[in-house]
């Protein structure tokens, strides 16, 4: 039917060969700077006859990114140990599976030995064995050049077959993206042989790079490292998500009873535990974080030094430091809030509760000054004028129909009174008329009404978020936090171990802040994998081991008798914090409150879609009528 418009439908060219005006390459340099304590209890800042500055007033000092110096990481006893193996970055070392006997099953092997490499999770289901792995490597071993060609949907060389990549098409059609920006490193350049033209097939599957790294949107990276992470990540029950609500690192200062809070906005996304009910499922309910995500788009880090693992103090790579800890802090924070309450900032304060001005009644700001100097009586915007007198609204002369006038001429006594009701008349009877605006109740007030407002902040937590320590060690006085760092085309692993007692002083929930003019959390220990290039085969394949490695302790089963205890040291520790700040212990604080959190959550759910059905129902019958 369609076959003469086949004329009409322009066909796919190969490249004659590299695009023309191709802007010169990105340089690849990472970040190297590596603070060091050499002592965990090393004194803080000040000097001997003073006291220490609290941390969390020195962090609060920063005001914009430049500002930020080496002085922070001491003070916070940033400790970075780089280039780490697995065996460094995994707590437990026994749940590091052995990959090298997995590689040496056949398939008929692996399939039989499958089940017994698969260990039960903590949501009740197990994890992949062998077979999935094996499965995984063979499709990340693929060369790009053939990954790129089933993307492309260009025929394969004479005499091969197309590659099935199967779990890993979207990972390749995001390295294909990410070839227009960034030279392939798994391809070297090799000229065709003199009298020999390269084929045209074989020139469109190979990368041809147009534009520079430093202009890719950032997009693009994110998305490459959350399709690389779901290879493992949803075998393990698990998927990388933005948060609802924006990532912050709250912090408090409590000085002579008077109490500032104040943040830091974080650019990372969170790995979470997928719901195993469909209820929950559909409610978007998510529970933990496990793991977050830091990929930045920094582009401008000197060259290495000599020795690998010498520190640099450049102010980029000062700067990125302190964001992938704004990201583990913020994560740790996030798992912390477990069994507790959200208490909001501000509540009773002053300056929620009260209105300033001086004291005065105010009066008009913007437009609505504009709006009085024009000799109008309402002011737009201001809540306390009084509604308009019905009789200001002058309405138009009503309009006599033809058979009016007719019975008019006819009859004795005069024309007749019209039956028909006054425009103004038919909208209130009967609701607005066709066309007209209809505002919604759920409060489009004015601008400056919604200034005049004295209220405190709104609430931060994610109320479809089920706050939990998933991973963490039973019984331990810190967490570990991973956090998959990316740059360029590159990701590494980072573990950073956040001691309790750090962040209940960030917090503003510490009752002292240093023992005998020193830390009272040691250090902040940091961990660093090497960086994996994931335009090469092998680098992919050892990321994903490390990333099978963080997954497996992180997802693990707990034993009954170290999760009670976990639950109960828990359980204590949100009781002191509670009667730290109101003397009062929250009813969430227990499994059976979060169990009505969550139901509380699902019935508000249910509520809001009712209600925008309702509302969606009314505003169709005001149309019709």
């Amino acid at each position: 039917m369609f076959g003469n418009f086949a004329h009409l439908i322009p066909l796919a060219t190969a490249p004659q060969g590299p695009p023309k005006d191709v802007p010169p390459p990105t340089p690849v340099n990472f970040p190297h700077f590596y603070p060091q304590v050499q002592d965990d209890q090393q004194v803080a800042l000040g000097a001997a006859d003073e006291t220490p500055k609290s941390v969390v007033a020195l962090l609060q000092g920063i005001v914009r990114p430049a500002q930020l110096a080496i002085a922070h990481f001491e003070a916070l006893g940033v400790h970075v140990v780089p280039n780490c193996v697995a065996a460094d970055l995994i707590p437990d070392p026994s749940y590091i599976p052995d990959f090298a006997a997995w590689e040496e099953l056949s398939s008929d092997a692996a399939h039989e030995v499958n089940e017994s490499t698969r260990v039960p999770l903590i949501s009740g289901n197990r994890s992949p064995g062998c077979n999935t792995y094996l499965e995984r490597k063979r499709e990340l071993l693929f060369p790009n050049e053939t990954g790129y060609r089933t993307v492309r949907r260009i025929q394969p060389p004479k005499g091969q077959s197309h590659a099935r990549l199967g779990n890993c098409y979207e990972f390749f059609r995001q390295l294909d993206t990410l070839s227009n920006y960034w030279d392939d490193t798994s391809v070297t350049e090799q000229a065709a042989p003199e009298g020999e033209e390269e084929d045209k097939e074989a020139l469109a599957s190979k990368p041809r790079r147009t534009g520079a790294g430093n202009q890719m949107p950032p997009d693009f990276r994110q998305q490459m490292v959350q399709t690389f992470l779901k290879l493992v990540a949803y075998d393990f029950g698990c998927n990388t998500a933005p948060a609802r609500a924006e990532p912050r690192l709250h912090i408090m200062s409590r000085n002579s009873g008077s109490t500032r809070s104040s943040y830091f906005s974080s650019g990372c996304t969170f790995m979470y535990k997928t719901p195993t009910t469909r209820e929950e499922a559909r409610a978007g309910i998510v529970e933990g974080p496990v793991a977050a995500v830091s990929a930045r788009h920094s582009t401008g880090f000197p060259p290495p030094p000599k020795d690998p693992n010498e520190s640099s103090t450049d102010p980029d790579a000062v700067f990125d430091l302190g964001r992938e800890l704004v990201a583990a802090l913020v994560t740790a924070q996030h798992r912390a809030r477990e069994g507790r309450t959200e208490k909001r900032i501000g509540e009773g304060a002053w300056w929620c509760t009260k209105p300033r001005w001086g004291g005065g009644p105010g009066g008009p700001i913007g437009r609505e000054i504009e709006q009085q100097t024009s000799g109008d009586d309402i002011l737009v915007g201001d809540k306390d004028a009084p509604p308009p007198a019905a009789a200001a609204l002058v309405e138009k002369p009503t309009k006599v129909s033809i058979s009016s006038r007719l019975a008019s001429r006819a009859s004795p006594f005069g024309p007749l009174p019209s039956t028909r009701l006054p425009e103004r008349e038919k909208e209130s009877s009967s609701g607005p008329a066709k066309g007209v605006k209809r505002l919604k109740k759920s409060g489009n007030m004015a601008m400056y009404d919604n200034y005049r407002m004295v209220r405190p902040p709104a609430l931060t937590w994610d109320k479809k978020a089920k706050y939990a320590a998933i991973g963490r060690a039973a019984g331990a006085k810190y967490d570990d936090i991973f956090v998959v760092s990316a740059l360029y085309h590159h990701i590494s692993i980072v573990r950073v171990r956040v001691p309790d007692q750090l962040m209940a002083v960030l917090e503003g929930r510490a009752e002292h802040e240093f023992e005998n003019g020193k830390r009272s959390w040691g250090r902040l220990e940091v961990r660093r994998s090497k960086w994996f290039d994931l335009f090469k085969p092998g680098d992919r394949v050892e990321a994903m081991k490390l990333v099978w490695c963080m997954m497996n302790w992180l997802m693990r089963a707990v034993p009954k008798d170290e999760e009670n205890k976990d639950e109960t040291d828990q359980n204590q520790e949100g009781k002191k914090d509670t009667k730290s700040e109101d003397g009062e212990i929250p009813a969430a604080a227990t499994p059976a409150g979060t169990q009505g959190a969550i139901e509380q959550v699902r019935d508000e759910a249910k509520q809001e879609a009712k209600d925008e059905v309702k509302e969606e129902n009314a505003d169709v019958k005001m149309e019709n009528a």
